[in-house]
């Protein structure tokens, strides 16, 4: 229980930072992002409505920086993200709760496709070396170095076309409404392909080594000897001492890799023009959209400290001596 409520109070502190960093570092990129809306429209304003509109944002430069800081916060426990400089007037909670289930449903898909598969096929390799599985080492090596966005362009320009079954761009036909038909779901599906694949090829190749390796390590530890000289059914051996233990590493590194998986599936989405919060992020980069910035990286932000968490509590159920420990 020590264990856990030190690790809760890390995270609580670490979400202080992460959102106040998310406060500043937009407002620290340089341009005036009033001006930048109100030019994309051609429009030209009064100063007393230029006025209003820097009120509006929250970004009134007659007050302070602290006070714009102490009423973000207040603006988050209501639920606030303000409003989208780029889809202006939309609420950036609106934007966020159309493009989220995009990106969770990509991301989450594919990590645990990954991360099961990945480590099932890193446990046959390191409890039996010199199979099959360990001659696709050398290549899972090579493709786990390319990054997930470089990928994504060789399979775009490989495997689209005009006869493709594989789109190049996009979440669905552009002829649909997003709904919970049989046009929808099925174009939806084949939208995702690409990325998901391209996610799944590289990241998958990681688990595979990382866990073959520490399969390889366990494999040799007398706790396994003696299992073994206990005449136990070698599947038991395997699955229940030699790959608990190893798993241990791979869960703290699965949650590790969450903020980088997360990070590449955004470059995937922009590649791709996938509907999700990383396309979304990249037009409120051009936009200089600080609300709708902040709401995207405080959803990134607060995803991964929520996974590392869920992580934690995971290795303290799969280790023991954590337990004993708190």
């Amino acid at each position: 229980m020590k264990y856990f409520l030190q690790r809760l109070a890390f995270y609580v502190f670490t979400a202080w930072a992460a959102i106040t960093l998310n406060f500043f570092i937009p407002r620290m990129v340089p341009g005036d992002p009033v001006q930048a809306l109100v030019a994309k429209y051609q429009g030209q304003l009064s100063t007393s409505a230029m006025e209003s509109l820097y009120v509006l944002f929250g970004i009134d430069k007659e007050r302070s920086l602290w006070s714009e800081y102490v009423d973000y916060w207040k603006q988050l426990f209501t639920g606030d993200l303000g409003l989208s400089f780029t889809f202006f007037p939309t609420p950036v909670s609106e934007i966020l709760a159309d493009s989220l289930p995009w990106t969770l449903t990509l991301i989450g898909v594919t990590t645990v496709i990954s991360f099961l598969l990945g480590t099932g096929l890193g446990v046959l390799a390191g409890w039996r070396r010199g199979s099959w599985v360990d001659g696709l080492l050398p290549v899972t090596t090579f493709l786990s170095s390319i990054p997930y966005f470089w990928l994504g362009i060789i399979a775009i320009y490989l495997l689209t076309g005009p006869d493709s079954f594989f789109p190049s761009s996009g979440g669905f036909d552009i002829a649909l409404q997003p709904a919970w038909d049989q046009w929808f779901i099925p174009s939806a599906i084949q939208h995702s392909l690409l990325p998901a694949m391209t996610i799944l090829i590289s990241s998958v190749s990681g688990w595979i080594l990382s866990m073959r390796n520490m399969m390889v390590t366990v494999s040799s530890e007398d706790y396994i000897t003696v299992a073994h000289a206990k005449g136990l059914p070698e599947r038991r051996v395997a699955l229940g001492y030699a790959a608990r233990n190893a798993l241990l590493p791979n869960v703290s590194g699965f949650a590790l890799s969450l903020g980088f998986i997360v990070g590449g599936t955004l470059l995937v989405e922009i590649v791709f023009s996938y509907p999700g919060v990383g396309f979304q992020l990249f037009q409120a980069l051009g936009a200089q959209d600080y609300p709708l910035m902040q709401g995207v990286f405080l959803v990134i932000t607060i995803s991964v400290l929520i996974a590392n968490l869920l992580a934690d509590v995971a290795y303290l159920l799969l280790d023991p001596r954590t337990r004993k420990e708190g």
